[in-house]
């Protein structure tokens, strides 16, 4: 993640092709660990992309994941069985929710409700 920051940062600086030695420089002056191999998959990775490419397809993997429908099994890979996996999970959040609206503070509402 931080090899994709430095990258990013390069270009919000105005530098249109960053190579890797402008990423060790922006790593190296914050004082993050350098790791030539992680640098290097970077760039072989987005070699021949857009940028704003790149930030589409990512936008749209973020939503399949942030939608909590049958879509985050589908991204995940998992078919359909990551959806009843998760079902007792939302199930008993539910109801340690509906137990802690149930105690009864007096009518009081404390800073952390």
């Amino acid at each position: 993640m931080k090899v994709v920051a430095a990258y990013l940062l390069a270009k919000l600086g105005g530098n249109e092709n960053p190579s890797v030695g402008d990423l060790k420089k922006i790593l190296e002056s914050v004082g993050a660990e350098i790791d030539q191999v992680k640098i290097d998959l970077f760039f072989s990775l987005i070699k021949d992309h857009e940028l704003t490419e790149l930030i589409a397809v990512g936008r749209e993997k973020m939503a399949a994941l942030s939608s909590g429908g049958p879509a985050v099994a589908v991204a995940a890979g998992g078919g359909g069985a990551a959806a009843p996996a998760a079902e007792p999970a939302a199930a008993e959040k539910k109801k340690e929710e509906e137990k802690e609206e149930s105690e009864d503070d007096g009518g009081m509402m404390s800073l952390f409700d």
